[in-house]
């Protein structure tokens, strides 16, 4: 029988924990609500900790979380999270907690780059060398798979707060990120759009100038990302995605964009081929931090 894995999708609004032998073969799960470092990691802990009296330790744990992260093994900070929006989480570290005080190896990564991970080995990118996941929801964030590998450099991939240029009508918007005025996430992000228009966006009709701004900034997201690192896929996700029409409406405002400069369709089999929604039926994260540990 093979081994048990515990993963962890740790995002700004919840915690998924699961165990199982895979992304397909989850024997138990639980979802905590993000809160205090000290309450969340601790339900997350009790968790694993009553799984393995059932049904056995896990052999490693993978975490896919949010960020910034610290991602490099020579730093003093490994493992912890830098200086993130999130209230009173800058400074919490994965890895310390779960590896050194509570003896479970741990594997940590960005949640997106779990879930481009997991869409090259199971989902739309399977097969692919080069791939980039976007997540459009509470923010925004992107996980790159280039050239058989997850980019991190100097730190890892920070799409949401690349710089934006503003969508016709839409320059008196001041934009919700507290470090950027005009970048990604505090543009096109949930409470970007609750803050433009005064109520969430699944409480916005169809054919609402919100998605015609939505539309531009994320296509304005793919042409850069197209430019810089040449995908074979971009695949979006999150709950602003779930939007009927959205993805279509970003195809068509990258293809103005793009102005035919470089032959994407064609190469990519059609824009619907190249521009792919998640597809793990929304627990890319989850699935993400399993692919960490296989």
């Amino acid at each position: 029988m093979s081994k048990l894995i515990g993963a962890v999708e740790a995002g700004g609004t919840k915690f998924i924990c699961a165990v199982g032998r895979g992304h397909d073969d989850i024997i138990a799960q639980a979802t905590f609500p993000t809160t205090t470092p000290e309450e969340t990691l601790d339900l997350c802990a009790h968790f694993f900790a009553d799984t393995a009296a059932t049904h056995g330790p896990v052999e490693r744990l993978g975490i896919a979380a949010f960020g910034p992260l610290d991602l490099d093994p020579a730093s003093a900070t490994y493992g912890a999270l830098l200086d993130t929006p999130k209230p009173g989480w800058a400074g919490t570290n994965f890895i310390d907690y779960f590896k050194q005080h509570r003896g479970m190896p741990t594997v940590l990564d960005t949640d997106v780059n779990g879930a481009v991970l997991a869409e090259v080995r199971w989902g739309h990118a399977r097969g692919c060398d080069s791939a980039v996941y976007v997540t459009v929801g509470t923010g925004i964030g992107g996980g790159a798979f280039v050239n058989g590998k997850l980019v991190h450099g100097l730190l890892h991939p920070e799409i949401g707060h690349i710089p934006m240029p503003r969508a016709p009508g839409d320059e008196a918007f001041a934009g919700v990120c507290p470090f950027h005025d005009d970048c990604l996430e505090g543009l096109a992000a949930g409470p970007a759009i609750a803050e433009r228009w005064g109520v969430p966006g699944q409480d916005l009709p169809e054919g609402h100038k919100a998605w015609e701004f939505e539309a531009f900034y994320l296509a304005q997201m793919c042409r850069s990302i197209t430019l810089m690192l040449s995908p074979q896929k971009i695949v979006l996700g999150g709950g602003v995605m779930a939007r009927p029409g959205l993805i279509e409406a970003v195809r068509q405002e990258f293809a103005k964009a793009l102005a035919s400069y470089v032959p994407v369709a064609a190469r990519a089999g059609g824009l619907d081929s190249y521009i792919v929604p998640q597809s793990l039926g929304g627990v890319s994260g989850l699935a993400g931090a399993f692919a960490l540990c296989s």
